[in-house]
């Protein structure tokens, strides 16, 4: 790549403050950008600024500590300091935890320490900024139903790559589901529900799972908003028109469900069920877990996303009572489909203190976090009995 390059990767190792930061990076962008004609082609020159933007060899080795602003949840303090929310959101919990309100929110004008990650701390060009958006499209693939600020998934790890999953969303359609007021706007169930839907679906895309969405939005990808806007567009996997008759409706769900686990016989399969309507006490989002009572893998799925539940609260909300519980339940969909399944109900949207916790992005992305790791946990554990 020529002589200059040894001690451009030299000068990345010094710790270096802002000022004297900031020129260097002048100099090497101005300089990578003036020998691009010696690379192959000058996507390779990019890469390297790009490599800068990110933080991969500009790091800070001290620890960052930043001011709250009224309207700030985790997710978005995170962003604004170049942190990935979604890698970090354990650790900043963690290190912060006497700080928050209820364990997940921040107070405006209280002092948050970031995770000690590799930050970029530089303002860079937009131009570097829409190429290094680029390359990180390169480095992962692009799912349209995730919305476009959310569209990529990057891999974390092959943990998931022979399982397949199926992610059914509460209602939708013609059906809301439960209904109720907040901030004066009407809420549904049903968007809550499918937005922690995708979440999920993104979180299991990222360790190599086969997933089907089968309840869908055209429009709705991942959205950061406390009021979720309602619409009657949802459709069934792929753009089937939902009934309107809940019979219907449900059955419509089974059929698709059971055709494609028949498709992917042979495979280790699990089918996730969410909705927005618990029976939660208190001020607890309080999860609930339902599986077929004849089926043991369907046990053990809902026994190891309640188990995974229960160390979180005790890790990260100690002074709060988890009154969560999985069992067996004779619904439509518990009976009716093939694949071991778990059947969750996340909150209650009609009960107030719910309704702070379940608006929250943060959350919605906490829950879906939480319940990703207990589908590893229980894909690790193996399957009992025969794969069918």
């Amino acid at each position: 790549m020529g002589r200059g390059f040894p001690v451009f990767f030299c000068l990345c190792n010094f710790a270096w403050d802002n000022v004297i930061l900031g020129i260097v990076f002048g100099f090497l962008t101005e300089r990578i950008l003036m020998r691009a004609r010696n690379f192959k082609n000058t996507s390779q020159a990019i890469l390297i600024l790009a490599i800068l933007f990110n933080g991969q060899l500009f790091a800070q080795d001290s620890l960052i500590t930043v001011k709250a602003e009224r309207g700030d949840g985790i997710l978005s303090l995170l962003r604004k300091q170049g942190v990935n929310p979604y890698d970090h959101y354990d650790d900043f919990i963690a290190m912060n935890m006497d700080n928050l309100r209820d364990s997940v929110h921040l107070y405006a004008g209280r002092n948050y320490r970031i995770p000690p990650v590799k930050i970029d701390t530089v303002p860079i060009v937009d131009s570097i900024q829409k190429k290094a958006a680029e390359i990180k499209k390169g480095v992962g693939k692009e799912y349209e139903i995730f919305g476009k600020k959310h569209s990529v998934v990057v891999s974390k790890s092959e943990r998931l790559k022979e399982a397949v999953y199926y992610l059914i969303s509460g209602h939708g359609g013609p059906d809301p589901g439960a209904m109720a007021i907040y901030g004066g706007k009407s809420i549904a169930e049903d968007e809550y529900a499918y937005d922690i839907t995708l979440r999920l679906a993104k979180e299991l895309l990222s360790h190599g799972a086969t997933v089907y969405v089968i309840i869908r939005d055209p429009n709705d990808g991942i959205r950061d908003e406390r009021v979720l806007k309602i619409d009657r567009d949802e459709v069934a996997y792929i753009g089937k028109k939902i009934p309107l008759n809940h019979v219907a409706r449900l059955k419509q769900r089974v059929d698709i469900v059971n055709k494609l686990h028949k498709m992917n016989r042979g495979k280790f399969q699990r089918l996730i069920v969410t909705h927005v309507d618990s029976r939660s006490k208190g001020q607890n989002i309080d999860v609930f877990f339902y599986h077929h009572q004849k089926s043991k893998n369907g046990k053990k799925l809902a026994e190891s996303i309640h188990a995974t539940f229960g160390k979180k609260y005790k890790k990260y909300q100690p002074n709060r009572t988890y009154s969560g519980s999985f069992g067996d339940r004779g619904l439509y969909l518990v009976k009716n489909t093939h694949p071991a399944m778990a059947y969750i109900e996340i909150g209650n949207i009609r009960n107030k203190k719910d309704q702070k916790r379940i608006l929250e992005p943060d959350n919605r992305q906490a829950l879906a976090k939480w319940i990703s790791e207990g589908v590893i946990l229980d894909f690790e554990s193996g399957e009992i009995g025969r794969i069918r």
